[in-house]
């Protein structure tokens, strides 16, 4: 099984594009939370991967925020890790709570797709 971080290397070296890149990887994430909320991932096996996809993912954010050629504004990074600190605490309430997880998991999918129209956005305009 392939790793999130090995995901983004991997597209990170298609795309070309970094921005687009980290919006498809929301997306796909988005997806699979989607999923979940429709309940077509009816396994709780199902669901905390769809839960666990997007907070590594999230934690592959945070942990490329404090790398030196990460040049975003100080004032983005730190949203970025108060969004990212967000993510994975609520994505570990999640996991602990699979049957629980289908009322609550809109927000996590609002976040990503929020933040990947954004990359998008940023993406075109540059």
């Amino acid at each position: 099984m392939q790793t999130v971080a090995q995901t983004y290397a991997k597209n990170a070296q298609a795309t070309g594009n970094p921005r687009e890149l980290e919006a498809q990887l929301l997306l796909r994430a988005a997806a699979k939370l989607q999923a979940v909320k429709d309940a077509e991932a009816k396994a709780d096996q199902d669901v905390v991967s769809a839960i666990r996809y997007n907070r590594r993912l999230w934690l592959v954010f945070a942990g490329s925020l404090g790398r030196p050629e990460n040049q975003l504004p100080v004032a983005i990074k730190q949203n970025v890790a108060n969004l990212a600190n967000f993510v994975i605490n609520h994505s570990m309430k999640l996991e602990s709570d699979a049957n629980g997880a289908l009322a609550r998991v809109g927000v996590l999918i609002n976040i990503n797709r929020e933040i990947a129209a954004g990359l998008r956005a940023t993406a075109i305009a540059a």
